[in-house]
């Protein structure tokens, strides 16, 4: 959930390209400092529209992706699902909303499953940026997920995080999508509180991910 003019980079162990940047309403526990500090605007919160720089660096980061994950399916042929490990020990403010964020996203999908771990596919960071949240990559196989406390605050911070999770699992921004979609992210203003993808999000996302990644290919949500 970015501003306008924000560019995402992508990469594998799948933090999310620099410019994209869930199931009850939770909002940061960030301290007011952190508020006070930020260099986030109102304007740069609330506005974001995906560019098209941001959709290639969100596809070139859901590739990286999979290339870990077929890595790791080729070690084990035989397993159901795809397991895509992250590290949430560098954002210890929104410890819940990854949490919780993982949880709704396993709980909507079959093909693969998200798990906490040291080091992780790609890391989840917290702190100030006037972008808002976004995924970024180092172009080496590793990338983030940034979230920036203002944004948190302003928008419901589980949907911030589940909607930049939907992008490390292969969904793109549909910004004009209502509510009810997750990854129109903060499109339909800050008064949304669903924090869940909703049918079609999550049949995309076992798509991509079904049959040990067969016919893997990257599609617009609709």
């Amino acid at each position: 959930m970015r501003t306008p003019k924000t560019a995402l980079s992508a990469a594998l162990g799948l933090g999310l390209a620099a410019a994209l940047a869930a199931a009850a309403p939770v909002s940061a526990a960030s301290p007011s400092s952190h508020a006070n500090s930020s260099h986030s605007t109102r304007a740069s919160i609330a506005a974001y529209n995906g560019s098209t720089a941001e959709k290639a660096d969100t596809k070139a980061f859901f590739e990286a992706v999979m290339k870990s994950a077929r890595a790791k399916m080729k070690a084990h042929p035989n397993a159901a699902s795809v397991t895509v490990t992250y590290d949430a020990s560098a954002a210890p403010t929104f410890a819940n909303q990854i949490s919780e964020s993982a949880s709704i996203w396993n709980s909507a999908v079959s093909n693969v499953k998200l798990q906490e771990g040291s080091g992780g596919d790609f890391q989840y960071r917290e702190g100030n940026d006037p972008r808002g949240s976004y995924a970024s990559t180092d172009g080496h196989g590793k990338g983030y997920v940034f979230l920036d406390y203002q944004q948190n605050q302003e928008y419901n911070s589980t949907r911030v995080t589940a909607h930049e999770t939907g992008h490390v699992l292969g969904l793109p921004d549909h910004y004009e999508g209502p509510c009810s979609e997750l990854m129109s992210g903060g499109g339909p203003g800050t008064s949304c509180q669903n924090t869940k993808p909703d049918a079609n999000e999550s049949a995309q996302v076992d798509q991509l991910w079904a049959n040990g990644l067969a016919g893997v290919h990257f599609g617009k949500a609709s």
